[in-house]
């Protein structure tokens, strides 16, 4: 959505698995939050019987009324999933529970992100009315607001290793919360355009964003500062769609509508692939670096996904659809599956190409995909306006 050498290597900085880089020192304004009275969870719709006979999935939730945009698996309870989409309401539901749903009221337009902390504590929701939402996943749910952008929320992201959301918008800002508190961190101006994408590094040390503006740009999280922003030639002519950030945290790796790749080694903002990723006939719309980096899928409307050895600046394989490809996740070192617009979800052979399952079960565009927590269940969202659960354990 480089030179093979020295972009790979890491800095030589002490790990720091432990702390957060922020604190409440770093607060520059609480915002008051206002707790809203919601429906228990018994009050719920519920979701399809599970009886469902040859069909691919062995779960459907169907309490949403529009399309779906976004879904998230709880990265701690193999079983919690959230979903959000154009009937402006969002769910937790459980795989495998069809009589239990909990409704995530309080926006006013489509729910368009979601997003679990990483303890799986805390769930995220963002909408196109610019509200964000935290609930409170580990009691009762309970569900407040942070005040923020003035416009649509295009994405939200959580710190790897805190309460600290991240979330970008088409008002052209960032927005960063510590979420226990209510408090807003801060915000990165400096964008033209949307912010179509974004995320911390997995160190935590530093954040990433892409735009409609065709720039990335690199931040201080503390201090705001714009440390980089990567434009013009050699980098996308149109604006980026998606972004991936290599798990050393040195390299990130954008698609762009123009249906280029290209790969910026976050250290320096220099772009370090020279045009060795064959650009694609179509816009870019998903990107994943494989478990071990060394591999990336790119996924294009144009209906393939491409495997590239990153390392090498070498296509592996070409997976072909039979529509345009919409949103993919890594299952394992080898296999990765891919939503499309034809409504179908598959699983690929990364070394081969090879399709080794295709999943039926949705009649429209599949917008997102999410792993559950134990790797036995793939979860996609569609604008059928349902959620499948398909098992995806013998893929790992």
């Amino acid at each position: 959505m480089n030179s093979p050498g020295a972009p790979f290597l890491r800095d030589d900085e002490e790990d720091d698995n432990t702390q957060v880089f922020l604190d409440e020192a770093d607060i520059i304004h609480e915002i008051s939050m206002d707790n809203e009275d919601l429906p228990d969870a018994d009050d719920a719709l519920e979701s399809e019987p599970e009886d469902f006979g040859d069909a691919d999935f062995v779960h459907k939730f169907t309490a949403h009324t529009d399309e779906l945009y976004a879904v998230a698996c709880s990265p701690t309870d193999a079983t919690l999933v959230a979903t959000g989409g154009k009937d402006d309401r969002g769910f937790f539901w459980r795989i495998g529970v069809g009589d239990w749903a909990f409704e995530l009221q309080g926006h006013k337009e489509s729910v368009s992100s979601l997003a679990f902390s990483y303890d799986g504590q805390i769930c995220a929701s963002g909408s196109f009315d610019g509200i964000v939402k935290v609930w409170d996943v580990s009691g009762n749910f309970e569900g407040r607001n942070l005040e923020g952008p003035g416009g649509s929320i295009e994405w939200l992201r959580w710190h790897p290793r805190g309460h600290i959301l991240l979330g970008g918008s088409d008002d052209f800002s960032v927005w960063m919360w510590n979420t226990d508190r209510a408090a807003l961190l801060n915000t990165f101006i400096g964008h033209g355009d949307i912010v179509t994408c974004g995320n911390f590094t997995p160190d935590g040390r530093l954040i990433c964003t892409g735009s409609d503006d065709a720039t990335l740009r690199i931040w201080n999280p503390k201090s705001g500062e714009n440390i980089h922003v990567v434009e013009g030639h050699p980098y996308h002519t149109e604006g980026l769609t998606c972004l991936a950030i290599n798990s050393s945290s040195t390299l990130a790796l954008t698609g762009s509508k123009d249906g280029s790749v290209h790969i910026a080694n976050i250290t320096t903002g220099r772009v370090v692939d020279n045009n060795a990723v064959t650009p694609h006939s179509d816009s870019i719309e998903c990107v994943g670096f494989a478990p071990r980096d060394s591999w990336a899928a790119i996924g294009s409307l144009d209906k393939r996904l491409v495997i590239w050895d990153i390392e090498h600046f070498i296509p592996r394989s070409t997976c072909e659809h039979e529509d345009g490809v919409t949103c993919l996740t890594w299952l394992s070192a080898s296999n990765v599956a891919t939503g499309c617009a034809d409504g179908k979800v598959r699983v690929w052979d990364s070394r081969s190409g090879e399709c080794v399952k295709a999943f039926n079960g949705h009649s429209d565009v599949i917008q997102s995909l999410s792993v559950s927590a134990n790797r036995e269940y793939l979860v996609s969202a569609s604008l059928d306006g349902t959620a499948c659960v398909f098992e995806v354990g013998n893929f790992q």
